[in-house]
């Protein structure tokens, strides 16, 4: 069976490859043990939805990487991947969520076959698909073997985008302003916020221009009134109310590319002090994105945001962004580069960050963010193009 078309050429792949290889050999990793569905999917292409059973790649120096997944799921290996059939090794269903045996102990003894048992592992210890139990077997079941942590070790190479992955970001970016253009022109007194999501859900999936729209991996939130001082409340049946703020924390997808944003929408007429708020996030966002340059750093666009906040007399601790682009659930961050004043890292041309300074406060709150790009040269470049502020509907 041949591979569905693969969302990037055979040169962009090897490229990816070797960065991972070149890392793997400064870490001093004889094989490295991928499980995070969004690495697999970013060396190989294979994309589906079994992340919920344990699954991986075998990353080593000289061969192509190995599938490794059950059975059931291998011919989505071979339709999706351009992994070739000797590198696809499936375990047999008898280890799935079974009391008696662990697929980790199958993992063991591929490792071994493929002449790993007394080498230098790296695993993804710190990640959501790699449990406890999961290391302590496989650790019991390759005595010999020295596994290292290498959490973040693919991530670190993804956070420059090449072109192929920004031209999907930009498509993603237009079901983005889709969907939260449609999100606030429905939101009304009396419609049931259930029903606004159906009508959300259709916009992001019928996409945009022929551009198909892929699932999030976070699911749409908006809160409204009390609940929006909390950043991560969906949904429920009960309706929109007139007095009343809703955030839309939203994002569009193209081939697993996120690109969030966020807009707020106020029913009625808003208080002084949510209309100062808005006047100082539209100042904090545009000097964050002013402060978005090659050869800064990300702590000094987190500063940026905050002088500007501060001066309106609001105090915001957590951090103001993180680093974006293939993803799955339950999280659309890549867990690198995080905008805070105390992240020293430098900004590089093809950083992609969603920009995200929300107010959560007593009663309320306010979202308003940007997905941007680092640019060679001057201030960064916001993927999507939406009025920032707040949407009143009196």
């Amino acid at each position: 069976m041949p591979a569905a078309e693969l969302p990037f050429t055979a040169d962009e792949y090897e490229r990816r490859l070797g960065l991972v290889r070149a890392a793997m050999a400064q870490a001093g990793l004889d094989a490295l043990f991928v499980e995070d569905p969004a690495n697999m999917a970013w060396l190989t292409g294979y994309d589906g939805w079994s992340f919920y059973v344990h699954q991986g790649l075998v990353v080593t120096p000289g061969h192509d990487p190995v599938w490794w997944g059950r059975r059931m799921d291998a011919n989505g290996a071979r339709r999706t991947s351009w992994l070739g059939e000797d590198s696809i090794r499936p375990y047999d269903d008898g280890y799935v969520q079974s009391d008696e045996r662990h697929p980790m102990q199958h993992l063991a003894g591929l490792l071994s076959d493929l002449g790993l048992g007394r080498g230098c592992i790296g695993v993804e210890m710190e990640n959501y698909y790699f449990s406890a139990k999961a290391y302590v077997t496989l650790r019991d079941s390759l005595p010999h073997a020295d596994l290292q942590d290498a959490t973040g070790l693919i991530n670190w190479q993804r956070v420059q985008k090449s072109d192929q992955e920004i031209a999907l970001m930009r498509k993603a970016a237009r079901i983005s302003e889709k969907i939260v253009t449609g999100a606030v022109a429905r939101a009304r007194p009396g419609l049931a916020k259930n029903e606004l999501v159906a009508e959300i859900w259709r916009d992001a999936l019928i996409g945009v221009d022929g551009v198909w729209g892929d699932y999030p991996a976070i699911v749409p939130m908006c809160p409204s009134g009390a609940d929006a001082s909390a950043p991560h409340l969906t949904w429920n049946g009960a309706p929109l109310e007139a007095g009343q703020c809703t955030f839309f924390e939203l994002a569009g997808v193209c081939r697993r590319y996120h690109v969030p944003l966020c807009r707020t929408v106020w029913l009625g007429h808003p208080p002084d002090e949510v209309r100062r708020a808005e006047e100082a996030l539209v100042e904090g966002l545009d000097a964050g994105i002013e402060a978005a340059r090659a050869g800064n750093r990300a702590g000094d666009v987190a500063r940026a945001l905050g002088d500007m906040l501060k001066r309106a007399g609001i105090e915001r601790a957590a951090r103001c962004g993180y680093s974006i682009g293939l993803a799955y659930p339950p999280d659309w961050g890549e867990r690198t580069v995080s905008l805070r004043p105390e992240d020293d890292t430098i900004l590089r041309p093809g950083m992609t960050f969603h920009f995200m300074p929300g107010l959560w406060m007593d009663g309320w709150g306010l979202e308003m963010t940007e997905s941007i790009l680092i640019r060679p040269e001057g201030p960064a470049e916001t993927f999507c193009n939406l009025p920032r502020k707040l949407f009143v509907k009196p």
